[in-house]
């Protein structure tokens, strides 16, 4: 339920944009920090929420996690200015990043058998994938008779039953040896993220060879040289850059990247087109992207299956491949694009978001110890929203700078860059599924798991 609403609430606020920049005189720039201050934020610590859980308690983080989510929920809906609802977003946020990556390490902990382990992910995987699908379906019924609000008050009712649960059914546990508060490098990743998302929105007003801009992005490169070097000299960095030594987490990590990016992209465009182009109502464009919603939803538990009974290879191809050629329908958009190529551009991406999920997450955490499996899954669930954060950011903002005349007129035509980024992500979707899932990457993974277990028996004789 908490992973439903959290995902939900990742695509949601898309079919509500132009309604918010309506009411809250916001232009399109305002409206990418709606939906990236949220995933900027809880980007930036959702490795943060997997260790704290490792150490505090799994269920009392998660707990809190959820209260957060459901207050920031409550303010979002009550926000006169689209500064408080940004900042609303933020609070999210933070509740948001104790709840994925603690989740995960419940399930982790809880199904120790591998082919259990994988069903119970796909299970998971399936969630976070249907919710994100329904969410502009969702928000598209609600914008169209409530009102924007009523997209955040959805929140409540259902966090406060997973709050009541959580406390009923899900056992305390922590990991068996803590790990340490990486206050440097946490910092160094708000930073990170923060100045690049910054500079990147921010770039077509100010210009993207701009004072502003050269300083966001040389701000963003410092803080990731600082983070590498501080995380390789931690005995308990925040990020384990040796688990990247395995090919197949590596490559699940780059192909979350590029799935999401591709996702906020999609989701962020297609709004505009045809709310602001095709004058399409809040909820007629909600309706169009049933067959997006209704694929992720069948090809959600399928790829689960998949990953069960033969490995992560075909369900990532079938991803890639299926987004690929959604974005192929779109590269040459126009105004009057006929409606049932629309829809069927909707209904492959949702096919390929539907297939990508499962296969990420259990790449992630399947070669990594259980007792550090909330840090594994934090840097799988960092990726997917570092990606939507990129792609909202770069997707738009090219966009917004391509856009000759007026919005209206205009869009179609600058989008169609968008839509070859897309594409982009989506063919390095095939080619990473394929090359992180031979017997050489999976020779990586357990060379990797062979050294974490060693590093952390010879820690706990320390330690004793």
């Amino acid at each position: 339920m908490s992973l439903f609403i959290v995902g939900l609430d990742n695509t949601i606020v898309n079919v509500a944009l132009p309604s918010i920049g309506r009411d809250l005189n916001s232009g399109v720039s305002g409206l990418q920090w709606v939906v990236d201050a949220y995933t900027v934020v809880l980007a930036s610590l959702l490795m943060l929420g997997g260790s704290t859980g490792d150490r505090l308690g799994r269920r009392r983080v998660f707990q809190t996690g959820l209260a957060l989510f459901i207050v920031g929920s409550l303010v979002c809906s009550l926000a006169p200015s689209l500064g408080w609802l940004i900042v609303a977003r933020m609070l999210q946020a933070v509740g948001g990043s104790m709840l994925n990556p603690v989740a995960m390490s419940i399930i982790t902990n809880t199904f120790t058998d591998p082919k259990e382990r994988a069903r119970a992910i796909g299970v998971w995987g399936g969630t976070v994938g249907v919710s994100m699908a329904l969410g502009p379906v969702v928000g598209g019924l609600l914008v169209g008779s409530v009102g924007w609000p009523s997209i955040f008050w959805i929140n409540i009712p259902v966090g406060l039953a997973a709050l009541v649960l959580a406390g009923l059914y899900i056992p305390e546990s922590r990991s068996p040896r803590p790990r340490r508060v990486d206050p440097a490098g946490q910092l160094a990743v708000i930073v990170l993220l923060g100045s690049l998302t910054y500079g990147i929105i921010e770039a077509p007003k100010a210009g993207w060879g701009s004072a502003q801009s050269l300083l966001c992005f040389a701000l963003a490169a410092t803080a990731l040289v600082v983070l590498l070097v501080v995380e390789s000299r931690r005995q308990e960095p925040l990020i384990e850059l040796r688990f990247f030594r395995s090919v197949p987490f590596a490559g699940a990590t780059v192909i979350a990247v590029c799935g999401f990016a591709a996702l906020g992209g999609f989701l962020f465009l297609n709004t505009l087109f045809l709310q602001s182009v095709r004058d399409f109502s809040a909820l007629r464009a909600g309706l169009c992207t049933l067959p997006m919603a209704a694929a992720t939803v069948v090809f959600s538990p399928l790829s689960g299956r998949l990953v069960g009974t033969r490995g992560p290879r075909l369900p990532l191809v079938a991803a890639g491949l299926a987004m690929g050629a959604s974005a192929l329908l779109l590269v040459r958009l126009r105004a009057d694009t006929p409606l049932w190529v629309l829809l069927l551009a909707y209904l492959l991406f949702g096919m390929g978001f539907g297939m990508i999920n499962a296969p990420v997450t259990n790449t992630a955490v399947s070669g990594m110890p259980r007792a550090q499996a909330g840090v594994a899954a934090a840097v799988a669930s960092t990726s997917r929203q570092v990606g939507q954060a990129l792609g909202v950011a770069v997707i738009g903002s090219v966009v917004t700078s391509a856009v000759v005349g007026s919005f209206r007129i205009g869009f179609a035509q600058a989008s169609h860059i968008g839509w070859w980024i897309v594409l982009g992500c989506a063919i390095a979707v095939v080619v990473l599924g394929v090359a992180t899932t031979g017997a050489w990457a999976r020779g990586t993974a357990a060379r990797v798991f062979a050294q974490t277990e060693g590093q952390g028996e010879r820690r706990e004789m320390s330690a004793a």
